[in-house]
């Protein structure tokens, strides 16, 4: 159950199935991210892969001493091209996977073009999604509802990338969706068989890689970095940590750097010296590259942290979600909203939290919140989203009062751990989660694979690797449409608020029927 590996088996599979010699990459746009999630290019360029093409791409060159694999989406427009480039190929011969099922027509199709049989291979190889961990991956699609229906175009699409997933990990499972979500059940009959998160919500991680270049005085070597858990032991060991245990081990990297720096007076009198240099450099050149990227990122987050008074906007956030004083959380939500340093999107969760917990209260204040937002350009949605009945429907299934809490900053628990605890002890009522057809899980499941409509979170993701690591004899595997922070799932809200009114954010374990 871990789908990083299972892409990674499919692109090495490709490659060794093509044999010895020199190869071109021949994707698409999507299959260009897919593949690039799990692999990076030095590790490709090992395997005898010397370029990396777009098979959209016009101004590619005839380079016959080349074999090409191509990995490709089974799109009409990637056939159409695909069949363009076998009347007139530019390559030796070609090996074709598609990341998805092709109808027995293109196939044919592409086989009538194959005039000058060039094709050695043609097959399918089911990784048609992001891989982003282990157990986590995302579809990258954003508006996929309109209302709460789906959006025409997107319904196919994540049909493809959850069989994908399922055919990937050769899982054949007993479904169950939210009764009480249409999407959810259209989806399901359509199938039919913390580091993290800081940095994807403050400097948006995306496909793996973070935009630095806005960073003040950023290093031209460090504008774009990549974090990934596959190439960075760093990453891998800290993504799930908070945010004062990243820092604690920033510094204990820095004091490792340090030892194995080279002396600045260091000589290389002998060749003995200079051969141990050049043997330590590769590594210690790798460990340099590390300790740059990671204390520059951890560097920013701080400095975001400081200048939007993020601690304290955390701490009154999960007060909202966890806690009942609407005393001190009037207070403390006036306060911040006050605050010029606090920045707009951060002041609109923090009204959302107070509307879907108090808006019954008696003393409630949220027209003057409201009033605080009206420049905000997300005024006019919130007021249409919270409404009384809306409001205390999510807050009776969301807010739970938690007891013994150590950390203030991460007290709140997704709804996506109970839903998963009741399943795994059998007691996920049918009523709410019913199966798809006449079939039932007897026994309690060993491999779940929850996939969530309108998009997962990194919060999600932790609960289900907390999970995966307490929970002795289960698997579990969360996907979604795309993976959200507060900015991209506020968007998406607009959006779908724009086109019917509100939205659908459900998943086939657990989630109220609406984004709100």
């Amino acid at each position: 159950m871990n789908v990083v590996l299972a892409v990674k088996q499919y692109v090495s599979k490709m490659i060794e199935s093509s044999g010895t010699g020199m190869k071109v990459l021949l994707m698409d746009k999507e299959t260009t991210s897919i593949v690039s999630m799990v692999y990076t290019q030095s590790e490709i360029l090992q395997k005898e892969v010397y370029l990396f093409e777009r098979i959209d791409s016009q101004n590619r060159e005839s380079m016959k001493h080349l074999k090409a694999i191509c990995y490709l989406r089974p799109t009409k427009e990637n056939v159409e091209n695909l069949i363009q480039e076998l009347r007139r190929p530019k390559y030796s011969v070609y090996f074709i996977y598609f990341s998805n099922v092709i109808s027995k027509s293109e196939v044919k199709a592409l086989a009538e073009a194959d005039e000058q049989e060039v094709v050695a291979e043609v097959q399918e190889f089911y990784g048609d999604f992001i891989a982003v961990n282990p157990h986590l991956f995302s579809l990258n699609l954003h508006g996929v509802s309109r209302g709460r229906s789906w959006e025409p175009i997107t319904l196919p699409r994540v049909t493809q990338g959850l069989t994908s997933v399922l055919l990937a990990l050769k899982k054949c499972p007993m479904i169950r969706y939210q009764l009480s979500s249409d999407m959810a059940k259209r989806l399901a009959e359509s199938v039919k068989w913390t580091y993290q998160a800081m940095v994807h919500e403050l400097l948006a991680l995306n496909n793996n890689r973070i935009d630095l270049s806005r960073v003040p005085g950023i290093n031209k070597d460090l504008k774009e970095v990549v974090l990934s858990a596959e190439n960075d032991e760093f990453y891998a060991n800290n993504l799930y940590l908070n945010f004062g245990e990243i820092g604690t081990n920033i510094k204990n990297l820095m004091e490792d750097f340090q030892k194995k720096k080279p002396k600045g007076q260091q000589k290389l009198e002998s060749i003995a010296d200079m051969k141990a240099f050049v043997d330590n450099y590769p590594q210690f050149k790798k460990m340099s590259g590390t300790v740059s990227k990671h204390v520059t990122v951890v560097g920013e987050l701080s400095r975001l942290v400081s200048e939007r008074l993020l601690m304290e906007v955390s701490e009154v956030e999960q007060e909202l979600a966890c806690q009942n004083d609407h005393s001190s959380a009037q207070q403390n939500v006036r306060r911040l909203l006050q605050n010029p340093r606090v920045a707009e999107l951060d002041a609109v969760r923090l009204v959302m939290l107070y509307a879907l917990r108090y808006e019954r209260h008696s003393s409630n204040i949220l027209p003057s919140l409201l009033e605080e937002l009206q420049s905000s350009f997300l005024f006019c949605i919130i007021c249409d989203l919270i409404t009384p009945t809306d409001a205390v429907a999510i807050t009776k299934q969301f807010f739970k009062g938690l007891k013994g809490v150590e950390n203030v900053y991460t007290q709140h628990q997704p709804l996506l751990h109970d839903t998963l605890d009741q399943l795994i002890k059998g007691r996920l009522k049918d009523s709410q989660f019913p199966y798809l057809g006449p079939n039932s899980l007897r026994d309690r499941p060993q491999d779940i694979i929850v996939f969530i409509i309108g998009g997962a979170t990194y919060e999600e993701a932790l609960t289900v690797y907390n999970l995966n690591r307490t929970m002795p004899g289960v698997r579990i595997v969360l996907g979604g449409t795309t993976i959200h922070n507060t900015k991209s799932f506020l968007e998406e809200v607009t959006s779908s608020v724009g086109l019917g009114h509100g939205g659908d954010r459900t998943h086939g374990a657990g989630r109220p029927p609406t984004r709100r």
